[in-house]
């Protein structure tokens, strides 16, 4: 956990923080055996989603996706709201950088649940959005026409996206609701979703941490080849 030659208050400091970690890692399991033993919720509607080609760069037509058809050989689907509001230009920042890291596992994921991003934009600009930041191996399916944000919290009631993680269970012939956070605890406080992000985990590493690091559409989020380091 040190290299040679750490002196004898940086080792008293780092093994004081390492019994800190332990703790931190012993609640995380806690709550997350806590979260495993909650009953199924309420029924979910199965609404028709929009979705289009896999190929996200390519023409082709939109079509009409049930949620029921998305759960595939899994009994279990997660959904990532992206707060993408109809009439915006583009999605969240903080949005898209949880779908960024989502993008990376997702054929981890895939061995265990069924994976969807679903965006209350139309299809076809959340389409191009995908498009933009390379997420050619994720389903997005847009709720656009549908209840379905507002049935499951994942919206306002006036019409304000929010930023959510949702897990779905298919029970029978239909579907429950299992789980949701949002990016605000229940307190209004942040960091509600943080321990999905491996951004911010990687930034409490820091010695500066994470400060007041908000993301950001403007800088690319894929790397064109002439970039690639040396």
């Amino acid at each position: 956990m040190w290299p040679d030659g750490a002196d004898a208050a940086y080792v008293a400091a780092r093994l004081r923080l390492a019994e800190a970690e332990r703790r931190l890692s012993d609640e995380v399991e806690r709550v997350a055996a806590a979260r495993r033993e909650l009953p199924l919720g309420a029924p979910v509607a199965d609404v028709a989603l929009t979705e289009g080609p896999a190929d996200l760069t390519a023409p082709g037509p939109l079509r009409p996706v049930r949620l029921s058809a998305l759960f595939g050989a899994h009994r279990t689907l997660v959904v990532y709201h992206l707060m993408f509001h109809p009439d915006a230009d583009a999605a969240c920042p903080m949005c898209s950088l949880w779908v960024d890291g989502f993008h990376g596992v997702r054929h981890h994921i895939a061995q265990h649940a069924a994976f969807v991003v679903v965006g209350k934009a139309p299809a076809a600009k959340l389409r191009a959005w995908g498009a933009r930041r390379g997420w050619d191996g994720l389903r997005l399916l847009s709720s656009h026409g549908t209840g379905f944000n507002a049935d499951l919290r994942a919206e306002h009631p006036n019409g304000d996206q929010r930023p959510m993680i949702s897990v779905l269970v298919r029970d029978g012939d239909g579907i429950r609701h299992f789980y949701s956070q949002p990016a605000n605890f229940v307190d209004g406080s942040e960091r509600g979703i943080d321990l999905l992000s491996p951004v911010w985990n990687v930034l409490d590493l820091l010695p500066q941490g994470r400060g007041d690091w908000y993301a950001a559409n403007t800088y690319p989020p894929v790397a064109a080849p002439t970039d690639r380091a040396v």
